[in-house]
């Protein structure tokens, strides 16, 4: 059977992104004000609020999945401040420019989405794994994503993915910064994790959980039994 994301998925998602960035503020705030200017949680809170109010309108709107994704996109553009607006408006702009026209994906066509997205960070930020930035959480999970065959594990590679991200923000914990405010500090930076590699987990683990919701009801409307 193949596995496939409606608008409604993306829809259902972006709440369950803006509910984990409102828990999470004060925690990525803290890991900002470690190495950076303390507002990554305050901003990525703003940006979300905005298009959790917009939600209703972004999606009668729009027509199909990239139209949907790019006008959330460029809500965040306005509205994040810092370098994470920019960073992940481009992330949710670029990620449905390849769906253009469809209301349902695929989920290796959402890979693909995936894989863009990421593309354009890399490309925006200028930056590369070891460097001490989200593109440490999400590059590693986009190419662990490419190189895997999903056929009927779909659910089990999405977790997988998650488990990816979380260890790449993990793993910055140790860098020197690269980029950003706190390639200043040095040394000092030194077993501080990397603010906007670990929110980039915590909105994929966000996607993550309304694929769970949606596995489960689609399960229960086939009337198979839940594991």
């Amino acid at each position: 059977m193949v596995v496939t994301l409606s608008k409604d998925y993306f829809v259902e998602s972006i709440k369950k992104i803006a509910e984990m960035i409102e828990k999470e503020r004060n925690y990525l705030t803290k890991l900002d004000s470690d190495i950076g200017d303390g507002d990554h949680g305050i901003n990525l809170s703003i940006g979300f609020r905005e298009v959790t109010k917009r939600l209703s309108e972004l999606n009668e709107n729009t027509e199909d999945i990239s139209s949907f994704l790019k006008k959330v996109g460029m809500t965040l553009l306005g509205k994040v401040g810092g370098a994470s607006g920019p960073l992940y408006g481009s992330f949710f702009m670029k990620m449905g420019t390849d769906v253009k026209g469809k209301e349902v994906v695929t989920f290796e066509e959402f890979i693909k989405m995936i894989d863009n997205g990421v593309a354009a960070v890399e490309m925006r930020g200028k930056a590369q794994v070891g460097d001490k930035t989200m593109i440490d959480s999400l590059r590693p999970g986009a190419d662990y994503l490419k190189e895997s065959d999903p056929n009927g594990r779909e659910l089990e590679i999405f977790k997988e993915f998650i488990e990816v991200l979380k260890q790449g923000a993990k793993n910055t914990d140790p860098l020197i910064a690269k980029k950003g405010r706190s390639l200043r500090l040095g040394e000092r930076a030194i077993g501080h994790r990397d603010p906007g590699a670990e929110s980039s987990y915590l909105i994929f683990k966000a996607f993550y959980e309304s694929f769970q919701d949606s596995d489960e009801k689609n399960r229960i409307k086939n009337g198979e039994s839940m594991r």
